[in-house]
């Protein structure tokens, strides 16, 4: 008698969840189509690029648009590199990215490490403060900024793209230091016992459990300096100093407009190491969001 009981609040058990799955699948549907909607709208735009990049100038303009060139058009890629210098815009930007996203780490983790570990009077109404500054936006500070690079000789130099970073970045600090606070106590408290004082806490402890918090503000960082436009337009005023977004800019108006497959293929160019470190550091990524506390 026992034995039917347990089957039948098995059955019942079963039928339950298949109910419940049943009412939550349109809602399931409903979010696999949305999801596949937001792909499809994000992919198209590269997709055209790509398309364009190997197409004959003609195809370029046609409408509807031809997705699969006829022929496919591969020399375009060669002059990217022969019109305009797009080895030297890239070997630029890769240089500027990243000496700033160094110093953006490593400055915004130290900062934010004392934020989340020293106790200090007005110590929270100072990381307030360095909060507020994320409303201010960048045009508003634009004008001081050059004025003061222009007074220490840096403009037309990349010193203004990098050293500011090197006193890290409100946003960093942020994302940081609520990872470190995560972190339990009574590891600094060991760690003290043994001798370690305050950088040796940062160096030896708080770094090492902090990686996927780090690479999270290392790719967030790295995507920012690298399609940064603003800055460099403003600082830099000779062609062999351009970084890449406004060495594409500079290719769009010397053209006028012309020749669209090859700024279609210099700006597959431009965005593929993007592409290739979001699916590199992606394990990162999804650790940095998903992780908190201690393993």
């Amino acid at each position: 008698m026992s034995a039917a009981v347990v089957v039948g609040s098995q059955a019942e058990e079963r039928a339950r969840a298949r109910a419940k799955l049943l009412r939550r699948a349109p809602l399931e549907v409903l979010w696999a189509v949305a999801a596949f909607g937001g792909a499809v709208l994000f992919v198209v735009p590269f997709a055209w690029m790509l398309s364009t990049s190997l197409k004959e100038e003609a195809q370029a303009f046609v409408f509807p648009p031809i997705w699969i060139p006829d022929p496919v058009k591969w020399s375009t890629y060669l002059d990217v590199f022969t019109i305009q210098p797009t080895g030297l815009f890239l070997r630029n930007t890769v240089i500027v990215a990243g000496l700033a996203v160094l110093g953006d780490v490593l400055s915004s983790s130290l900062v934010a490490f004392g934020f989340a570990r020293l106790r200090f009077r007005g110590r929270d109404k100072l990381f307030i403060l360095l909060l507020a500054t994320l409303m201010l936006p960048q045009h508003v500070t634009l004008i001081p900024h050059y004025i003061l690079f222009r007074l220490l000789g840096w403009v037309n130099t990349w010193l203004p793209l990098i050293v500011p970073y090197w006193f890290s970045t409100p946003l960093a600090v942020f994302l940081l230091r609520q990872f470190f606070l995560t972190i339990s106590y009574e590891v600094d408290d060991a760690a003290r016992i043994d001798g370690a004082g305050f950088l040796d806490l940062f160096w030896r402890i708080a770094l090492p459990l902090a990686k996927p918090a780090i690479g999270v503000v290392a790719m967030m960082a790295i995507v920012t300096r690298w399609n940064e436009f603003t800055e460099p337009l403003i600082y830099l005023s000779t062609k062999d100093q351009f970084t890449i977004s406004v060495g594409l800019r500079a290719f769009q108006t010397e053209q006028n407009f012309l020749h669209v497959p090859v700024l279609m293929a210099s700006s597959t160019v431009a965005v593929l190491p993007l592409i290739v470190l979001f699916f590199a550091g992606q394990r990162f990524f999804v650790q940095g969001i998903s992780l908190s506390g201690m393993r």
